[in-house]
């Protein structure tokens, strides 16, 4: 089955499409969502790192400008257009039902433009899905964090077995930050064919949330370790 993954540049959205793909679905696209022409919704993703991701990875990338307003009428419109291109079921990184949408909205949604909705990570243990992205192989750089419960230091550190043992000494934090805790950017892993690497990064802050600005980054070929 061809489909289209949901895509926000972020671990979840990465780690399902990979899943499915193992699952034997046919990635024909990404899709992701734009808060402007620059920047992408809540993860704050530059054009620039997605369009580099997108390449790393091979598949092409579909993004698309909306507003709280517009949110709904510009998602199932994507979805149209996809379905016109031959998908036949969405992709997400869903975990548990997304706060800002009523309950099983990507069902309505789905059923409304005919397409099966696919959650390779629905309702799974926080902690065993951190586990199996580390462990897969795929790198991944906090970009995002809620002052409130992550300071400024969690701010460009990588997901491995040191950040999930840290992360799991705080209270009510989620592993997958399932809260908003923080957000992530990826930048190699089994579903990239090229890396990215993160040449200039900075630190700020701003409305209660940390955020890294990625300035330079490279798309370079795989290192392949010798043995």
């Amino acid at each position: 089955m061809k489909v289209v993954a949901a895509w926000s540049g972020g671990k979840d959205s990465c780690f399902a499409c990979y899943k499915a793909i193992q699952e034997g679905y046919e990635v024909i696209s990404l899709l992701t969502f734009m808060q402007s022409e620059k920047q992408s919704n809540f993860h704050g993703l530059n054009v620039e790192l997605l369009d580099a991701q997108s390449q790393a990875i091979g598949i092409p990338l579909v993004k698309r400008v909306t507003s709280p307003d517009t949110y709904e009428k510009q998602f199932k419109d994507a979805l149209w257009q996809l379905k016109s291109q031959g998908a036949e079921g969405l992709v997400t990184g869903d975990i548990y039902e997304v706060a800002l949408h009523e309950e099983h909205w990507l069902e309505r949604v789905c059923s409304e433009v005919g397409l099966k909705p696919i959650r390779p990570l629905w309702q799974g243990d926080t902690t065993k899905i951190f586990k199996g992205f580390i462990l897969e192989g795929f790198k991944a750089t906090v970009v995002r964090t809620k002052l409130e419960v992550l300071g400024e230091a969690w701010l460009g550190r990588q997901l491995d077995s040191q950040f999930l043992s840290d992360i799991l000494k705080l209270d009510k934090v989620d592993p997958c930050g399932e809260g908003g805790e923080y957000h992530t950017v990826v930048t190699d892993g089994p579903l990239f064919k090229k890396s990215i690497e993160l040449l200039e990064t900075r630190k700020m802050t701003r409305n209660g949330y940390g955020h890294l600005k990625i300035g330079n980054f490279e798309v370079t070929p795989k290192k392949v370790s010798s043995r």
